[in-house]
């Protein structure tokens, strides 16, 4: 069964990367980038050589986003970003081919422990099953 396994994020974790602390998010020293990136890179590393791993990617902060909505009146609403620092959004994502759920929530977990800065609280990893087709809905 395919996977996507999101980790959450927000602006303030963005910032806080950048070397801007907030009430929200740590600043991380230059250590702590270098042992997050090793750490997700090894997570890639053995997820290829298992033959997982479909495609894995971080994505760019909530302030570069753009929100594209239908209106009631049936007018189109375009959002840019920033988003509220408090709200979380997908950072990175993976696309797994895995045996089980038991599996992919293994590999979650080993996700959530990414190291980070101190104090850190760690980010949210959501599990979903990506649906074949039309009957999966039911």
């Amino acid at each position: 069964m395919k996977y996507l396994v999101m980790v959450q994020g927000t602006q303030a974790d963005y910032e806080g990367m950048r070397g801007k602390a907030s009430e929200h998010a740590a600043t991380w020293t230059e250590e702590e980038l270098q042992a997050m990136y090793a750490y997700m890179g090894a997570i890639n590393d053995d997820l290829a050589e298992s033959g997982e791993i479909i495609d894995a990617q971080g994505l760019a902060e909530p302030a570069r986003t753009r929100l594209v909505s239908r209106t009631p009146d049936g007018g189109t609403e375009i959002t840019d970003g920033p988003y509220s620092e408090t709200k979380e959004l997908m950072a990175g994502y993976w696309v797994l081919e895995c045996e089980s759920l038991e599996r992919v929530t293994e590999i979650a977990e080993r996700v959530s422990r990414c190291p980070g800065p101190k104090g850190q609280t760690g980010h949210p990893v959501v599990i979903r099953p990506i649906m074949d087709g039309a009957g999966d809905i039911c």
